[in-house]
């Protein structure tokens, strides 16, 4: 996630964060030199843009979802999840890569992006969210069932939608989500990060250049790609009316009460996964460390596929977005077969 602004996990202990993230304590946030303007974008990143995904709402449980597709209904499907306080436009530069041989569509889990508030909130509401949306955006229309890819807290989702309803999918893709062992919890300092977000009122900034200065992620991490930053942080924003009453502000597009929402039990998720189940995390995640890689590739069995994507932190799609491009497209080429 990003602190005021994208997805974000609690942040690690700090003895964790020196080992695989030197001196995060002293990153500033990425945009705050830019002073609101655009970073130049290479051309890859220009093209995906603008290849703009169908937009669509759909009723869940009372909260209208939003939601974004690409490619042709009746190509094989795949579902994008994104992680707590991110939105459906984490996806929306990677998406593209796959419209030409799947119908892709991500979506903004309720209290995050474009999608309703609620008065609470759990995962397997957001799992409710998630089929609902593949249904209604039309994942089902292929002859073999669509595949799931979720990251981070989108990762835990997508373990209760492999237990829950493994046997409508192809299969499910972790990408750096941080299942821990009982005992790895505990070893782990506890800052409350997510009850702070929770308690604390929604920020208004004056000015877009203002809101985007103070962008940051979470777990605190350096990001060379500044046009995929911006990108993210631009469109986790939205206009209100100022407090005064004199103008326009700006403020997050999620929920506070989002943050303090935990996982459910993950581990019984994906011991019960009813669909094969794949592994992907970043070889320099402050998440998911050696340790953590290990325990839920354990727990997926020897028969899940396990991908690390090097040079890259917890948000892999922000730190090497075509290398996790590449991965997922030889990934879909052979697994999970014949399903």
């Amino acid at each position: 996630m990003a602190r005021e602004g994208a997805d974000a996990e609690i942040a690690p202990p700090a003895e964790s964060v020196s080992r695989r993230t030197p001196h995060v304590a002293a990153i500033a946030p990425p945009l705050a030199a830019l002073h609101g303007d655009v970073p130049p974008q290479p051309h890859w990143f220009a093209a995906a843009l603008a290849h703009q995904p169908e937009v669509s709402w759909h009723d869940v449980h009372g909260a209208r979802i939003e939601a974004l597709a690409w490619g042709e209904r009746g190509a094989p499907g795949l579902l994008l999840l994104h992680g707590k306080m991110a939105h459906a436009h984490w996806w929306s530069f990677i998406a593209p890569f796959f419209a030409a041989t799947h119908r892709v569509v991500a979506l903004s889990f309720s209290g995050m992006g474009g999608s309703d508030w609620r008065e609470a909130y759990a995962a397997p509401l957001m799992a409710d969210e998630a089929m609902a949306v593949a249904q209604a955006c039309g994942l089902f229309d292929a002859p073999r069932p669509p595949v799931v890819v979720g990251h981070s807290f989108g990762g835990f989702v997508s373990l209760l939608c492999a237990q829950q309803h493994g046997a409508r999918l192809a299969g499910v893709i972790t990408l750096d989500m941080p299942l821990m062992s009982r005992e790895q919890r505990q070893a782990r300092t506890r800052p409350g990060l997510r009850q702070a977000i929770a308690l604390r009122p929604t920020r208004l900034y004056p000015t877009l250049a203002a809101a985007l200065a103070r962008f940051r992620f979470a777990p605190e991490q350096p990001c060379e790609n500044l046009y995929i930053a911006d990108h993210i942080a631009r469109t986790s924003l939205r206009q209100v009316e100022s407090t005064d009453g004199a103008g326009q502000a700006w403020t997050w597009r999620f929920d506070p009460k989002v943050a303090p929402v935990g996982p459910g039990d993950a581990a019984r998720a994906l011991a019960q996964a009813a669909c094969p189940m794949a592994v992907g995390w970043g070889a320099d995640s402050a998440l998911v460390t050696p340790e953590v890689a290990r325990y839920v590739c354990e727990l997926a069995g020897p028969a899940a596929p396990r991908i690390e994507i090097p040079a890259a932190r917890h948000h892999v799609m922000v730190d090497q977005p075509l290398a996790l491009v590449a991965a997922l497209r030889a990934l879909l080429q052979v697994w999970p077969g014949g399903r």
